[in-house]
């Protein structure tokens, strides 16, 4: 397993090329594209039902990608630094970031009930460190639990791809407002022309970059140009962007899969 920071996403191969043309020959129609977008919530729910905690792997990686994360500790005297995780799922980041022992808060939430009373029911959930609730940071209701200029970092990891392209500047927009003058999004997301790009058939695309999984979730792969322009039109400072380039190989199963992550830290003036 390798990564390899790059500004530029990958050459296409003609079959990949051929891969992208195909799915155009058929989208998602706008009636059931409708419908996922209204029953998003449903499709995350039945996600953590099917899957409970098994399907994702504890991110003990982030306090090495993101180092922000291990300086943000302070003297016991001086007030805790705020983080809030948007997106949290099962605890996957929360939890081996509590397990660093860091003087901080942790606010952690997510579209889907059944994630956070996961979350919940960890053994390692004090509200004294964390405080998990259910939340669509699509709308304003992230207000009435968190307030405005109160957060020094938010984390976005694997979230803003599961949401509407149209929601986009929304969900930016509310990040902008609950972090501090100075506050910092740490983002990695899908990058575009990631494996599981090219590998969707015909009939799963609904727009641009945008695609609809088998089980009702959707994902959007990010070029770092429109992430770019994404942050910067909301107001934030562009500190760092890049895309990661990975590859996953497991050698006994013959498996070499070459991924594509963009990874990127932004700053509220």
């Amino acid at each position: 397993m390798e990564e390899q920071e790059t500004i530029s996403p990958k050459i296409l191969t003609a079959d990949e090329i051929n891969c992208l043309e195909l799915q155009n020959k058929r989208l998602v129609t706008d009636y059931k594209a409708n419908l996922l977008e209204a029953n998003a919530r449903k499709y995350w729910d039945l996600f953590y039902k099917r899957n409970e905690t098994r399907f994702f792997k504890d991110r003990h990686w982030t306090t090495r990608e993101f180092t922000d994360l291990l300086n943000l500790d302070c003297n016991i005297d001086s007030q805790r630094k705020v983080v809030l995780e948007i997106g949290c799922g099962v605890g996957n980041f929360i939890f081996p970031l509590l397990e660093e022992k860091i003087n901080i808060f942790l606010f952690a939430c997510d579209f889907s009930p059944r994630a956070i009373e996961f979350v919940k029911s960890n053994t390692l959930y004090n509200e004294e460190n964390v405080r998990a609730f259910v939340n669509d940071i699509t709308t304003d209701d992230i207000f009435s639990t968190v307030d405005h200029c109160s957060v020094d970092i938010v984390t976005l990891v694997f979230v803003l791809s599961a949401i509407h392209p149209d929601k986009f500047m929304k969900v930016l927009g509310n990040i902008f407002l609950l972090l501090k003058p100075g506050g910092i999004i740490l983002f990695r997301d899908y990058g575009l022309y990631d494996m599981a790009q090219l590998r969707f058939k015909a009939g799963n695309k609904i727009s641009e970059n945008f695609y609809m999984r088998q089980d009702g979730t959707r994902s959007y792969y990010f070029s770092l140009e429109y992430l770019n322009k994404l942050l910067s039109e909301v107001g934030f400072k562009v500190i760092d962007i890049s895309y990661i380039h990975r590859r996953t190989i497991n050698k006994k199963e013959n498996i070499d899969v070459p991924r594509i992550f963009l990874q990127g830290k932004f700053s509220k003036p």
